[in-house]
């Protein structure tokens, strides 16, 4: 099986991030079954508008989607969205090649994690 190009350990991290939301993978669910848009998809998922944006955001940020503004006959705007064709090759390899590749911000960040202490709280 082919799969596309081996992403950077910062994009693999963005898409990972989008991608581990419950919301933004029924939002991909959603699109899978074809192009929408922001109403009817708020509808299809059962959340409001205004947190549907913040998740499409998060998603075409990522690559995973692409949103594009038509006019309805009518004459109104509507913001379209769909999948941005997408796949990638989860491994130990693949993780430790992007992991190689992580911008000095993220390795930062990542050591930074390592090195605050974990409270404990007494019972």
């Amino acid at each position: 099986m082919a799969h596309g190009p081996v992403p950077s350990g910062d994009e693999l991290l963005k898409v990972l991030s989008a991608l581990g939301n419950p919301h933004r993978m029924r939002i991909v669910a959603a699109l899978a079954e074809g192009r929408n848009y922001v109403s009817a998809l708020a509808r299809d998922i059962g959340i409001g508008r205004p947190l549907l944006h913040m998740h499409l955001q998060r998603l075409e940020a990522a690559g995973l989607i692409s949103g594009s503004l038509e006019l309805s006959e009518s004459g109104k705007a509507m913001k379209f969205y769909e999948l941005t064709p997408f796949s990638y090759a989860l491994t130990p390899q693949a993780v430790a090649a992007a992991a190689r590749t992580l911008t000095e911000e993220e390795r930062t960040l990542k050591e930074e994690e390592k090195k605050t202490p974990v409270k404990e709280t007494s019972t």
